[in-house]
């Protein structure tokens, strides 16, 4: 069976498990979906192609790279963090302008300047002119706005009891009805009013403005990595991979850069003479190794040797949310085979030889 063994290199990379937020904690190799859709990014496809990958390779060492992370509050605080100018409200992103930071952890206010360094003196007295607005509003809604509507609803209970007892009287009864209806107007027109120039004046405007706080994080980086990638699918899309390899620009974050070595296609079989012993680490199907079609080789006092992951693959679209595809597999780096399956093949050539588990 012909398929496409792809041979690349990384400086170094995350491979972020999704799970994890403080420690962004990295897989021992990339999964099938970083790989699928890496290569759906340098062929351009907006579509899924049906694809199987068996995933190997090896990294010397590990470090933590620190980085700041950047939350936003549910709320704006007055008196903590870093008070910002959003440049699209609807948006949390790094498209914001520091307004001023918070000096200490409390007993600060950006509204009064008590400490607090100002970075933009402009947006600070935009910010604060939108607080003395609110109160202006606030009062103005408790000493008019209430006022009107407490007069409303004492007048339209006015004209209900009135309507009671002249309910003999058609007339008078048209009368007040059509009354009850101008005020029921009136009442309707006073908070539609308000509203929107609450919403106009205050809310948008005020909308832009948000908190922050910064924290010290890490990333679990990998450092000189090999990757040995076999892909198994139709002819064409194999071909259209081969073509666009060397758009492939990164694997993991995206100054994790790759430098593609090899892109070929090669024979893999399913029999071999004599069983191959594996120099790389990989992702091999866990059901392969229960029914011991793959061997882990087993240290002194040692019953197992690998990790078991579940890996995202491919996905569906579900109620607007993605539903992955996942495979139940072991992370192992001592393993052999001695005859192949419907998902396990062999790589054989003068160089080097692979034990290939498409998944």
């Amino acid at each position: 069976m012909e398929v496409l063994r792809i041979i690349l290199t990384q400086s170094s990379a995350n491979y972020k498990k999704e799970e994890t937020v403080l420690n962004k904690m990295t897989y021992p190799l990339p999964p099938f979906s970083t790989i699928i859709g890496a290569l759906h990014s340098a062929c351009g496809y907006k579509e899924y192609h049906p694809m199987d990958i068996s995933i190997q390779g090896k990294y010397e060492a590990m470090h933590k790279e620190p980085y700041t992370d950047y939350c936003f509050l549910n709320s704006i605080m007055d008196d903590r963090g870093i008070l910002v100018k959003m440049r699209n409200e609807v948006m949390l992103s790094t498209a914001f302008d520091k307004v001023a930071k918070a000096k200490k952890p409390q007993g600060n206010s950006f509204r009064k300047g008590i400490t607090i360094d100002v970075l933009n003196g402009t947006l600070l007295e935009e910010y604060r002119g939108l607080k003395d607005l609110t109160e202006k509003i606030a009062e103005f809604k408790i000493n008019r706005i209430d006022k009107v509507l407490e007069l409303t609803k004492k007048r339209k209970k006015t004209l209900m009891d009135k309507k009671k007892k002249y309910k003999e009287d058609l007339q008078e009864c048209q009368l007040i009805s059509k009354r009850e209806k101008e005020i029921k107007e009136l009442e309707k027109t006073v908070k539609e009013r308000f509203k929107d120039y609450k919403k106009k004046e205050y809310e948008i405007p005020y909308s832009r403005f948000a908190s922050l706080t910064t924290s010290l994080k890490y990333y679990e980086v990998l450092n000189n990595i090999k990757l040995i990638l076999h892909i198994k699918s139709d002819r064409n899309t194999l071909d259209e991979i081969k073509d666009n390899i060397y758009n492939l620009k990164s694997i993991g974050r995206s100054e994790d850069f790759v430098d593609v070595r090899e892109a070929c296609f090669i024979d893999v079989v399913d029999s071999i003479e004599e069983g191959i012993y594996s120099d790389y680490s990989a992702y091999i199907n866990y059901d392969l190794i229960k029914n011991k079609k793959v061997f882990l080789r087993l240290g002194d006092n040692i019953s197992a040797n690998g990790t078991k992951y579940y890996l995202n693959k491919n996905y569906i679209i579900e109620d607007n949310k993605r539903i992955f595809k996942k495979k139940k597999v072991v992370y192992t780096s001592e393993y052999s085979a001695e005859e192949g399956c419907d998902t396990l093949y062999f790589d054989i050539s003068k160089e080097k030889s692979y034990i290939v588990n498409f998944n």
